[in-house]
């Protein structure tokens, strides 16, 4: 059996290079397509703290800087959280197959990632187009492939179960 520790531990190591690959694709979108960052992110913080009554300390200029970095903070959290969630999911022996890890981590990030900003009624991907869905599809199959990967070799035996097919045990 597996501590809940080592699940943890694994998780986080997983959900750290997912969040590297993910913010990767997304910097070199921006490179490639001259793009400015999304705003999203600060624009959650901002009306998280609105819904219990706070605001971003600061003047504005401060104001603007701490929500951009919370927004990003929250970003590393979400996909650390995922990593863990992964992680837990496999420590049940699901997913088996690679293919299957790849694709419940690009499920796990993409719900982390868009989940709390849909909620909080930041965005609504109801309304996005096709690039707004590329831009933020990409980056999150970056995330699983890597946060699947780093999993993969953290977990030992892993390599048999990755080789097996996804049928019930």
């Amino acid at each position: 059996m597996t501590s809940v520790r080592a699940i943890f531990t694994r998780g986080a190591i997983a959900g750290a290079a997912g969040t590297t690959a993910l913010n990767a694709a997304t910097f070199l979108d921006m490179a490639i397509r001259g793009r400015p960052a999304s705003s999203t992110p600060e624009q959650t913080v901002e009306r998280g703290l609105e819904l219990v009554g706070k605001g971003v300390p600061g003047d504005e200029e401060q104001s603007k800087a701490r929500a951009s970095a919370l927004g990003s903070l929250l970003g590393a959290t979400a996909g650390t959280a995922a990593g863990v969630g992964l992680a837990a999911l496999q420590a049940t022996g699901w997913p088996r197959s690679r293919a299957t890890t790849v694709t419940v981590a690009w499920g796990l990030a993409m719900l982390a990632g868009n989940g709390p900003m849909t909620v909080l009624g930041v965005t609504d991907p109801r309304t996005w187009g096709a690039k707004d869905w590329v831009a933020d599809i990409v980056p999150h199959v970056a995330y699983a492939v890597a946060a699947a990967g780093a999993l993969g070799a953290l977990t030992p035996g892993s390599q048999a179960r990755a080789a097996s097919p996804d049928v019930a045990a």
